[in-house]
């Protein structure tokens, strides 16, 4: 009987082709400017890492202003001093942990057929690269002990790495970067994490950095910091050193914790440390340590901006004008062939058997309406990249998930605006209907 409902629905369809298609219109303009933001709202909030988000945990520590909250209501910083990183990072009470800061570096080419350029550095630990899981295309993490050492190793990204050896096996060759020669440990595949939850702070949509050195060897040579920097009093004294044992906040910091107990013991260890800078002078404020997770710190920092979630909304609502504009049309069409339906009734067809021919024709038109939906969001989303650009980047492509939804709304959308249309058509008096023809 399905196929015999689809023959039946395709034939209207074709019968009335204009009245078809302002239906099969008006389903798509509301799934074109749905989906546009569904999908950018679904890649924005989509956990960036979900083999390990609920392992991973922020680490915040509120050194601020005794007479100011860093952000209301009572929110810590979401970066760390110097002295506190350094602290925690030697203390080594997680399984895994890191500290890090986006630093800028000078890539110096041998040679004479590249002139120097600017880089994007992140200055980080060795565990950084097993804690989110970045992939290796050739060589991997540098040893721990070029953490303690501050050794001049760097891992590149692909890109950088294409750029610089073009895209050979360049593990321990040579780099020259701000007058001092790195050893290439190894070298990043396509990563990029949407959100970059590693920097939340610094830009959760930027690109990852160009390339990855030791903190230690980063602080040693005062290498510039690209990211944010807050401080609520001035550092006492002039330079580098000054700033370091500042109350100054620029670094990020990320711990791994197996379970429960690992996660309670580390906020234990938290307090007592924070306790005990109490009693040297620091943390005027009341404790409040925070550790978390990653899907809990992306909500805590909005990563999502209601900006974005307004537009959802409204998008939404102008889908439910689309969609009572083709409940009009579809009542239109159904009632226009009452005649056709009180012949079928009275030649026994059953009000369900109406029911479900009129669903079916409706649920075509739905689908039709998802595919031509579907052409119209990938306009919205280019159009959305070229006014953003570079700040919505990996923020409008469709994946396969994105795809089936659009077609899925346009079924369900469809067939819930034709359920009203269908009643009033399958509740047609046969008797008084024929009398009129």
């Amino acid at each position: 009987m399905f196929k015999y409902y689809v023959w039946l629905a395709s034939k209207s369809i074709r019968r009335n082709p204009l009245l078809s298609a302002l239906m099969v219109l008006a389903i798509a303009v509301g799934i074109g400017a749905s989906m546009t933001t569904i999908t950018v709202n679904y890649l924005m909030s989509a956990d960036p890492i979900p083999q390990k988000s609920d392992v991973l945990y922020h680490v915040q520590v509120d050194n601020w202003d005794p007479n100011e909250a860093y952000q209301e209501p009572n929110e810590p910083p979401n970066l760390m001093t110097y002295l506190d990183a350094r602290a925690l990072m030697q203390a080594g009470r997680a399984q895994r942990q890191e500290a890090s800061f986006s630093a800028g570096l000078v890539v110096e080419p041998e040679g004479d057929e590249q002139t120097p350029f600017n880089v994007n550095a992140r200055a980080t630990f060795a565990d950084f690269f097993a804690m989110f899981d970045t992939p290796f295309l050739y060589g991997g993490a540098w040893d721990p002990g070029a953490d303690r050492q501050a050794e001049a190793v760097v891992i590149l990204n692909r890109e950088m790495n294409e750029k610089i050896f073009a895209g050979e096996n360049s593990v321990g060759r040579r780099l020259r970067m701000s007058g001092r020669d790195f050893r290439v440990s190894g070298v990043l595949d396509q990563w990029e994490p949407i959100p970059r939850v590693y920097d939340v702070a610094n830009g959760p949509f930027n690109r990852p950095e160009d390339v990855f050195i030791p903190f230690n060897l980063a602080v040693d040579q005062k290498l510039s910091r690209n990211g944010n920097t807050s401080c609520w009093k001035s550092p006492k004294g002039d330079g580098f050193a000054a700033f370091l044992n500042s109350e100054c906040v620029w670094i990020s910091m990320w711990v791994e914790l197996p379970d429960a107990d690992a996660s309670n013991d580390y906020a234990t260890f938290l307090g007592d440390y924070v306790t005990e800078q109490k009693k040297l002078g620091r943390f005027p404020r009341p404790l409040n340590n925070h550790l978390r997770k990653v899907m809990d710190w992306l909500e805590n920092q909005e990563v999502v901006a209601d900006d974005a979630q307004v537009m959802l909304w409204l998008s939404l609502m102008f889908l439910v004008v689309c969609l009572l504009n083709t409940i009009g049309l579809l009542l239109t069409k159904f009632l226009g062939r009452g005649g056709e339906i009180a012949l079928r009734r009275a030649l026994g067809a059953s009000r369900r058997a109406l029911f479900m021919q009129h669903l079916v024709e409706a649920s075509l038109i739905g689908l039709a309406g998802g595919l031509a939906g579907l052409g119209l969001s990938w306009l919205g989303l280019q159009g959305v990249d070229s006014m953003y650009g570079e700040f919505v980047r990996n923020l409008t492509d469709m994946d396969w998930v994105m795809v089936l939804a659009a077609m899925a709304l346009g079924v369900v959308s469809a067939v819930t605006a034709g359920l009203y249309p269908t009643y009033r058509a399958c509740r047609i008096a046969p008797a008084a209907e024929l009398k009129t023809q």
